[in-house]
């Protein structure tokens, strides 16, 4: 059984080695494609990033797949064949999410996880084993999510294009703006991120202070002076740029950005591709470590878990690890895609294409709908496409972008299905 485990491990990290590929151009593909980073800079960020939040919320939002998709309570008689179909879905992740990032598209993880258990549980134990009711849901999420993404970027980027970037003094305009912009931001980044990170001061002011507060109050203090300390230093900067004469700081990597407005957005739209890499890292690492946690779920107490998984941090770890080693090997294509070929990007409208991604996923969240942060980015860059000018979309690339999502679910689901069938006459 150890060898069996070492072996799934490896998958594991295999998978979180090609989700680090594909995912995370999700945080940073529109921060390269504006100039707001370099490459190697938004490598080593969000691998940081990508990292942290892995390791320290992984286990919070990794609600077990293996107990939505497939009816757990079907194999309780045989955890040996569940077993079996975890590691099918881990080979069949893996390798189309190594496809799918060798020719720079973007794809959903979740929905690779999706359809490889569906896979293998329709082989296993037939049509029935399979939560239809949860694939209708991931259908209606893939529809909307690039919808509801591009619409809310398409009305954000025309309210900043109106009111700042087609006024004749663009500057005086967003200092007034900075303060909701600043709100927005951390606004919007905050509810995914704040709660879990203030969660032990709360629970230690209550236990051990004694002092009862409600949970989202200290959420809210810190993302409000987090608001007023951003909108004190951006008019700061703004000021200096301004008495500069927004000739840049010489040497500076953002050298191509010499108006000064877009300048301040660049550091905006960084901040948020950081809260996304966090915010992704801590969500998105279940799909490669969730049926590894299974497998060693089953080893440990015999029982195949019908209740959620309790994960390990050696398992984090090493999803956090792949994440990180993939997205710095072969990271780059899908960054490019997103960044710089679907349309020409600014950092005022990167901007704009991150926040609506965010705002997106956090109302797909509280409706339970489970979908895909590539889905709402590019949905969003092509939002900004449409108010630019819908002649700079890039119609190509929407192209093979939509047949990779159109085939991930079926893809997996037949690797699935045949690795499991192979598995099961070799093994059984």
């Amino acid at each position: 059984m150890l060898i069996t485990l070492l072996f799934v491990a490896l998958l594991a990290f295999y998978v979180a080695w090609n989700l680090g590929a594909n995912d995370v151009a999700n945080a940073m593909g529109t921060s390269v494609g504006s100039k707001a980073v370099t490459l190697k800079q938004a490598l080593i960020i969000a691998g940081v990033l990508e990292f942290t939040g892995a390791v320290l919320f992984g286990h919070e939002v990794t609600e077990t797949l293996a107990t939505k998709i497939a009816n757990p309570a079907l194999f309780a008689a045989t955890p040996q064949i569940f077993v079996v179909g975890m590691v099918t879905v881990l080979i069949s992740c893996g390798v189309w999410l190594q496809i799918a990032t060798s020719r720079g598209l973007p794809v959903s993880s979740s929905h690779a996880v999706v359809g490889a258990i569906a896979g293998f549980s329709w082989v296993a134990l037939g049509v029935n084993a399979i939560d239809w009711s949860s694939i209708g849901l991931i259908t209606i999420g893939w529809i909307l999510t690039p919808l509801i993404s591009g619409a809310i970027a398409a009305l954000l980027y025309n309210q900043i294009k109106h009111w700042i970037l087609d006024q004749p003094n663009q500057v005086v305009q967003l200092q007034e703006w900075i303060p909701w912009l600043s709100t927005a931001l951390l606004g919007v980044f905050g509810v995914i991120v704040l709660p879990s990170l203030t969660e032990p001061l709360t629970n230690f002011v209550i236990e051990q202070v004694g002092f009862t507060i409600p949970s989202h109050d200290i959420p809210l203090l810190t993302g409000a002076v987090a608001a007023v300390g951003l909108t004190i230093i951006s008019w700061r900067q703004l000021g200096e740029r301004e008495d500069k004469g927004d000739k840049g700081d010489k040497g500076d990597k953002e050298e191509l950005l010499t108006n000064p407005v877009e300048r301040l957005f660049a550091r905006f739209q960084l901040l948020s591709a950081c809260f996304v890499a966090f915010a992704h890292g801590s969500n998105d690492v279940g799909n490669a470590i969730a049926p590894l946690a299974a497998i060693v779920y089953i080893n440990r107490t015999g029982s195949v878990p019908t209740d959620g998984i309790i994960i390990p941090l050696w398992i984090l770890i090493l999803g956090g690890a792949g994440i990180v080693g993939g997205l710095a090997v072969w990271g780059k294509k899908v960054i490019a895609t997103i960044g710089e070929n679907i349309i020409a990007l600014q950092p005022s409208s990167g901007f704009c294409a991150e926040l609506a991604t965010a705002t997106t996923i956090l109302i797909a969240s509280r409706l339970g709908l489970p979908v895909s942060t590539s889905h709402a980015l590019v949905g969003g860059v092509v939002g900004i496409g449409l108010v630019q000018n819908l002649k700079s979309i890039k119609f190509q690339t929407l192209k093979g972008i939509a047949a990779a999502w159109l085939i991930t679910i079926p893809v997996s689901a037949a690797l699935s299905a045949a690795i499991f069938s192979i598995a099961r006459i070799l093994f059984f």
